[in-house]
């Protein structure tokens, strides 16, 4: 009679403990880290000629008799900081995309843009335009850089 109480009993405690296992390995994963990325992401590159502007959301451009024209998007300000981009264009056609500003102001915001700004960038250029997903975990982020690719592809009459 004890037998059929018992089983039951180390069913619930092995699953507990089974659980509760899982739950501490998870929780001792560590988050990805990017390394330089994320610094280098916030860099601005160096512009073929200089631009006016304060970059205030003013949006500058700069051409040059070969067909590329660089243009700088509006400044975005976004829940953790303010978003912009520069794209460069040659012959109508996306052959760069640079961030300008970024969230940098904690560890966090760093590593959020180390690995967001590098995927939104690829996805512009691959889509040629400011029609891109979101990327997961860098939501403002994303729409911040979306809304500033598209104000300077609105500029550049792309």
């Amino acid at each position: 009679m004890n037998s059929p109480t018992r089983r039951p009993l180390r069913r619930i405690l092995l699953s507990t403990l089974a659980t509760a296992t899982g739950l501490l390995l998870l929780l001792s994963l560590k988050p990805h880290t990017t390394g330089g990325a994320a610094v280098a992401a916030g860099a601005p590159a160096p512009s073929p000629s200089p631009t006016a502007g304060s970059g205030t959301g003013a949006g500058t451009g700069t051409g040059s008799a070969s067909g590329t024209r660089t243009v700088e998007g509006d400044t975005v300000q976004t829940r953790y900081g303010p978003v912009q981009v520069r794209v460069t264009l040659q012959g109508g056609r996306i052959t760069a995309v640079t961030a300008v500003q970024v969230p940098q102001d904690s560890p966090r915001d760093q590593e959020i843009t180390g690995f967001a700004v590098p995927q939104l960038t690829q996805e512009a250029l691959a889509a040629q335009s400011a029609h891109i997903d979101t990327v997961s975990g860098a939501t403002y982020t994303s729409e911040g850089y979306v809304q500033s690719l598209q104000s300077a592809l609105d500029r550049s009459g792309g």
